[in-house]
């Protein structure tokens, strides 16, 4: 059975709405492009520009799932390309820069939705650099405490971090960059703040890859700092039980103890936004240098320790 909606004067087929995506929950294929529909104003401007990759899932969350890079010959040439270049040769990705293409895009079965971390204006120089915090068990406090530790440092080097759930089992802290800088430079900064914040609490927190070297300690995942490298969506749903979303939030929502990391969910989050509008609502303003960044870190004191915690600290 097939449907016909119009979407920005846009005509958009769609197809089996009824079917059941998330079966534990009983939410459907229409459930999701809803969803998408609903949140395009507010997701849009964090997708506009960007290349995108689908994760798609033809037989909802518990059958088989598979990465799309390359836009399909099939899908409307009113939903633009971006061709970028990848080793040997190039890629056509698909740009979101409307509602009509998010929920076409749902329509076809794409649950989440991943970008890089540059435009493409400047798709060498991003223009965000992340932070993934992946935590060692499934107690979110941790992820909490090191997202707020990070949080600190950044602005002691004159950033202005930004910070929103992956919608799984972690965190991502988020900063806007001015472009000025490539990824080499930008994945070599990130560094250097990881290693950072880890000196000083070396006892909880870690850059090591290895999980058997991590001894429990929280893992500062730097390595989407790529070019080409996705990361999930701001507002994205997530291919979990309850359709949780990849949740921009409020620096004040990492500190409530009540925090949870899928506490946002296609069910809930319109109205948490009714009452707190988008984090990260005009997030390009706050546009710092990496250069700038690097010279007041450099300049920071000795001995200076991570606050709002119990752990031992080092510099």
């Amino acid at each position: 059975m097939t449907e016909t909606v119009e979407i920005d004067g846009i005509e958009i087929t769609l197809s089996r709405t009824r079917k059941v995506f998330f079966p534990e929950d009983n939410i459907t294929k229409g459930d999701l492009i809803e969803y998408y529909r609903r949140i395009a104003d507010t997701m849009l401007p964090h997708l506009r520009g960007r290349p995108v990759t689908m994760l798609r899932f033809p037989n909802g969350i518990k059958g088989y799932r598979f990465y799309q890079k390359e836009a399909p010959e099939y899908f409307p040439a009113w939903i633009r390309r971006l061709t970028v270049e990848k080793e040997n040769g190039t890629v056509t990705h698909l740009v979101c820069d409307n509602a009509a293409a998010l929920v076409y895009l749902a329509d076809q079965a794409c649950i989440s939705i991943h970008t890089w971390l540059s435009r493409e204006d400047n798709l060498y120089c991003p223009d965000q650099i992340i932070f993934d915090l992946d935590p060692p068990g499934v107690d979110f406090k941790p992820v909490k405490e090191a997202a707020l530790e990070l949080r600190n440092l950044l602005r002691e080097v004159g950033m202005t971090p930004y910070v929103k759930s992956t919608g799984s089992r972690g965190l991502h802290v988020v900063v806007p960059l001015d472009m000025s800088a490539g990824f080499d430079d930008v994945r070599n900064f990130a560094q250097e703040i990881a290693g950072l914040l880890c000196q000083r609490c070396p006892d909880r927190l870690t850059m090591e890859i290895s999980k058997a070297k991590r001894k429990g300690r929280l893992y500062l995942d730097i390595r989407r700092n790529f070019y080409a490298q996705m990361a999930v969506a701001t507002y994205s749903v997530r291919a979990k039980p309850g359709a949780p979303v990849a949740a921009a939030l409020n620096w004040e929502e990492v500190e409530d103890e009540e925090l949870g990391p899928q506490d946002y969910r296609i069910t809930n989050i319109f109205d948490h936004l009714e009452k707190t509008g988008d984090p990260w609502s005009g997030m390009s303003e706050k546009a710092c240098s990496i250069e700038k960044a690097r010279r007041a870190m450099r300049a920071m004191p000795a001995g200076a320790s991570c606050q709002g915690h119990s752990g031992p600290c080092i510099l």
